[in-house]
C-alpha cells in the first residue's frame, strides 16, 4: 500500500511539474502580453493614474453601488496573496530555482499586471446581487454571462472550492511550525488559536473581514518593508553581484555552493513562474471575488486596483524578500529542506538570530490568519455558486476545521493535490480570459476615453482658469 501511494505521489508531482514548466508557464506568460498588447500596455502607460487612483484615493468617499469601499476590497485581495507566500514562499523559490527565479517573478508580474486588471475589470462587469442583498462575482459569473460556458464556470468553482482546502491547511501548518521553533507552543495550541481568530473574522461576511483587513494588513506590509529594507541597505555593496547572479542565472544554470544544491533553468522558469502567480494570484481569478463587492462606477476604475496589488505584492513585497536573502549569503547556507527559515536567518544577521525568528513568526502568524480569513470567504462563495448559502456556511466550518488539521500536520496526503488543483483553477479561469479579450478591451477604451480622457481635459481646463486668475 505504501508502495501504491508512493507511487501515486510520484506521478501527481510529475504531472504538476509538467504543467507548470510548460503549459502554465506558457500561457500564462503568453496570455499575459496578449493581454497586455490587446488594453495597450495599458499598465505601463497608465501607470502613474493608476498610484493616483489607488494610493492616492485611499480615503476618498463614493455614492457608487457596491458593500465595501475600494480600498478595503483591495485589502481584502491583498491579505490573501501577502503572507507565507512572499515571507517564506521566496526563499523556497530561490533554493530551488536559484537567483534566476526572480527574474521570471518579475516577468509574471508586469505582465500579470494586465491578467489581474482584465479579471477585476470583466468581475465588476458581470457581479451581481446575492439572496442577502450582497454584490457577488468572479470568474464563475462571466464564463457563465459572457460566454455561456456554464460547465467551466461550474468546474473553476468546484475546483477552487476543493483547492482552498489543502491551501488552507498549508498556510495553517506553515504558521503552527515556525510558533512552535520560536517560542516552542505547541501545534494544536496554535491551530486552535487560529481557528478561534478565523471563525471570529469569516463568521461577520465580507464587512467584517474587510474591517479587519483594511488595517491590519497595510501597517503589517510596512514593517516587514521597513526592516527588510534595513537589512538590504546595511549590506548594499552586495546588490551589484546580487543583480549579476539573478539576470545571468535567468538564462544559465547555476552550481551548487554550501547549502544550495545549484539549478537548472527550467527550474528558474517553473519556480520563479509559480512563485510569481502565488504570490499575487494573477491569472487564478480569486481578485474578483473580493473586488465584486467593491463599490465604484466604472469596472476599469477598480480594476486599477489589481494592477497596484500586483505591484505591491510581487515588485515590492517579494523583490524586498529575495534581495534580503541573497545580499546577506543565507541563501548559499541554508539547505533546501530548511528554507523555509532562510528569511528568519537574513534577518538575523544584522538584528540577531532571536529577533529574527520572533519576528517572522509574529508576522506569519497576523498575515495567515488574515489570509486564511479570505480564502474561506473565497471557498464560501463557490460552494454558494455551485449550490446555495447554506451549503457554502457548511463550507465555511470545513474551511476552518482544516486550518487545526493543517496546523498538527493531519492529511499530508491532500496537500500533494495543491499545485494540480490550482492548475486546474488556472487553465478554467485564464483560457475563458483570452476568449474574453475584445469585451476586455472595448472597455478599456471606454474608461480611457470617457473617464480619463474627461478627467483630464476638465484639470487642464480648471488650470487654465487658474493661471488667468493668477495674471
Amino acid at each position: 500500500m505504501g508502495q501504491l501511494w508512493s507511487s501515486i505521489v510520484e506521478l501527481i508531482s510529475t504531472v504538476s511539474d509538467f504543467l507548470w514548466i510548460y503549459l502554465l508557464s506558457a500561457i500564462l506568460i503568453f496570455g499575459g502580453i496578449f493581454l497586455t498588447i490587446r488594453i495597450k500596455f495599458f499598465q505601463f502607460r497608465f501607470f502613474g493614474h493608476v498610484l493616483h487612483q489607488t494610493i492616492g484615493q485611499i480615503f476618498k468617499k463614493t455614492k457608487a453601488k457596491g458593500t465595501i469601499t475600494p480600498f478595503q476590497a483591495f485589502t481584502s485581495a491583498l491579505a490573501s496573496t501577502a503572507g507565507a507566500t512572499n515571507i517564506v514562499g521566496v526563499p523556497i523559490a530561490i533554493s530551488l530555482g536559484g537567483p534566476g527565479a526572480l527574474f521570471w517573478m518579475w516577468l509574471v508580474a508586469l505582465i500579470g499586471m494586465a491578467t489581474k486588471y482584465s479579471e477585476i475589470l470583466l468581475g465588476m462587469k458581470y457581479r451581481e446581487k446575492n439572496e442577502k442583498n450582497i454584490w457577488v462575482g468572479g470568474p464563475q459569473y462571466y464564463i457563465k454571462k459572457a460566454l455561456g460556458w456554464k460547465w467551466v464556470s461550474s468546474a473553476f468553482a468546484f475546483f477552487l472550492m476543493l483547492e482552498l482546502i489543502p491551501s488552507t491547511m498549508v498556510q495553517s501548518n506553515s504558521i503552527a511550525t515556525q510558533t512552535e521553533g520560536a517560542f516552542g507552543w505547541p501545534v494544536y495550541i496554535t491551530g486552535a488559536v487560529m481557528c478561534a481568530a478565523i471563525a471570529i473574522v469569516v463568521f461577520g461576511g465580507i464587512q467584517r473581514i474587510a474591517k479587519v483587513t483594511d488595517k491590519m494588513v497595510p501597517g503589517m506590509v510596512l514593517i516587514y518593508i521597513s526592516v527588510c529594507l534595513y537589512v538590504i541597505v546595511v549590506n548594499a555593496d552586495q546588490l551589484p553581484n546580487v543583480f549579476g547572479l539573478i539576470f545571468t542565472h535567468a538564462f544559465t544554470p547555476i552550481s551548487a555552493a554550501g547549502g544550495f544544491a545549484g539549478a537548472g533553468i527550467a527550474q528558474a522558469l517553473r519556480w520563479g513562474t509559480a512563485r510569481g502567480l502565488y504570490s499575487n494570484e494573477a491569472g487564478i481569478g480569486t481578485a474578483p471575488i473580493a473586488h465584486a463587492a467593491a463599490k465604484t462606477d466604472h469596472p476599469s476604475r477598480q480594476a486599477l486596483w489589481g494592477i497596484f496589488s500586483v505591484f505591491v505584492d510581487t515588485i515590492v513585497i517579494c523583490t524586498i524578500s529575495g534581495l534580503t536573502v541573497l545580499v546577506t549569503g543565507a541563501w548559499r547556507e541554508v539547505g533546501g529542506s530548511d528554507a523555509s527559515n532562510m528569511i528568519n536567518i537574513a534577518i538575523g544577521t544584522e538584528f540577531g538570530d532571536a529577533f529574527g525568528g520572533a519576528f517572522i513568526t509574529v508576522f506569519l502568524l497576523f498575515f495567515v490568519v488574515t489570509t486564511i480569513g479570505v480564502l474561506t470567504f473565497y471557498g464560501e462563495k463557490q460552494a454558494e455558486y455551485l449550490f446555495n448559502l447554506k451549503f457554502a456556511k457548511g463550507m465555511r466550518i470545513v474551511y476552518i476545521l482544516s486550518v487545526f488539521v493543517g496546523a498538527i500536520g493531519g492529511l499530508k496526503f491532500v496537500w500533494q493535490f495543491l499545485d494540480l488543483l490550482l492548475a486546474f483553477v488556472l487553465l478554467a479561469n485564464i483560457i475563458p480570459l483570452l476568449f474574453l479579450h475584445k469585451e476586455i478591451a472595448q472597455l478599456t477604451d471606454d474608461y480611457v476615453n470617457r473617464v480619463y480622457k474627461k478627467r483630464t481635459k476638465k484639470k487642464d481646463i480648471q488650470l487654465f482658469h487658474e493661471e488667468e486668475d493668477a495674471s
